[in-house]
């Protein structure tokens, strides 16, 4: 008996929406955060090339504001990056999240998100959330807390277990077609991050860990933080 087999290999795709529609209010910069330099390098450059280490042919999208989408585009061309895909951003992260899902017609491929302004995020966290939301169709990454915890209300204010509690940080990480019909719902204000879009539409989150360094630059405490962290590579 003759038979013929054919093996086709399907390679899953992989993408990463950053999301840069910030207008630099908290940091009080003229500039978005994201575009501002730390040794001589803008931030959002230093996040889009954490992503394109860990996988030349990831597919990026970034989401910007209307009023920084061609200084963004000047931005890449300056730096040689090409076939970068610019979304324009919305009234929220919410919103802004969704104009970059949009972009996105391969439901089968795996999502990144991941704030612009985090632009230590470390190799082995984009490859824990990668890999584990490949597995079980979405990853987000933490760190645990260190300080003690109170909780706090109008009445009084009481200890609470910080074992309990993790941060949460980027890139969350998603199989396509699970969190696209998870941003079909109305926008809530409950939605702080795109785990809770997920989670609303009634799937379970899977946590992974991040690295401490991940940090989300918002203000100029941040920033002295961010040029440290660089001194000490």
């Amino acid at each position: 008996m003759v038979g013929i087999f054919l093996l086709i290999l399907i390679v899953q795709q992989k993408y990463i929406i950053i999301v840069a529609g910030g207008t630099g209010s908290r940091m009080q910069s003229d500039i978005p955060k994201q575009f501002i330099e730390i040794e001589k390098e803008a931030i959002i450059i230093r996040t889009i090339k954490a992503f394109l280490n860990y996988d030349a042919s990831i597919h990026i999208i970034i989401s910007v504001h209307k009023d920084f989408k061609t200084y963004l585009e000047e931005l890449c061309a300056k730096n040689n990056l090409k076939n970068i895909k610019i979304a324009v951003g919305g009234e929220t992260r919410f919103h802004s999240v969704k104009n970059g899902l949009d972009l996105i017609t391969d439901e089968t491929a795996i999502v990144g998100i991941h704030d612009a302004a985090r632009p230590f995020t470390s190799l082995q966290t984009i490859t824990n959330c990668f890999d584990a939301a490949k597995e079980k169709g979405n990853a987000v990454p933490f760190v645990t807390i260190s300080e003690s915890l109170r909780r706090v209300s109008a009445e009084r204010n009481t200890s609470v277990n910080r074992n309990d509690f993790k941060i949460i940080q980027t890139p969350q990480c998603f199989l396509a077609s699970k969190i696209k019909k998870a941003f079909l719902q109305e926008y809530n204000s409950s939605f702080t991050d795109d785990a809770t879009v997920l989670e609303s539409a009634g799937e379970k989150i899977n946590l992974v860990e991040g690295n401490i360094e991940n940090i989300k630059i918002t203000n100029k405490f941040d920033l002295a933080i961010a040029k440290a962290l660089l001194n000490n590579e």
